[in-house]
Order: C-alpha cells, then structure tokens, then sequence
C-alpha cells in the first residue's frame, strides 16, 4: 500500500473512531438523545466501510449507503454478505 493510501485510510479511520467517542459521551446521560446516536452510528459504519474499501484499492463512490457499501465489501469479503 502507498503512504498516501495508508495515511488516507487512517484519516477514515480516526473520523469514524471520534464517532464512536461522540456516541460513547452520549450514551453517558441519563436522556439518550437517540436520533443523534443513530446518526454516528451510521457516519462510523460508513466510515468503518469507506476505509476497508480503500485498503484493499477501491476508489469509493460519493454515497452515504450503508448497504451499498457492504455490497462492495461482499465483492472482496464474503463475511460482509452475511
């Protein structure tokens, strides 16, 4: 992998980790603001994706859709078709 992938994927993977923190701290207060939980839920996994997607040379497309994301995966890991 070149440097500028590597470090491409780490900045993928560094956003989708500060989501997981957010959710983290929000799941700290008694009221759960859930739709905002759901939202970094979803920016993470999207991110988490992005990032496998760019490891292994894809150049990922400019969507926010989890399932075609994970039909991408599938192409190069069937345990992402489960």
């Amino acid at each position: 992998m070149t440097r500028e992938r590597n470090s491409f994927v780490q900045q993928w993977l560094v956003k989708a980790n500060d989501d997981i923190v957010v959710i983290e701290r929000l799941m700290e207060y008694e009221i759960v603001a859930k739709g905002a939980v759901g939202f970094h839920c979803q920016q993470a996994m999207e991110k988490f994706l992005k990032a496998f997607l760019i490891f292994h040379g894809i150049d990922i497309a400019r969507t926010h859709n989890i399932e075609y994301l994970l039909a991408e995966c599938g192409i190069i890991d069937n345990d992402f078709r489960k």
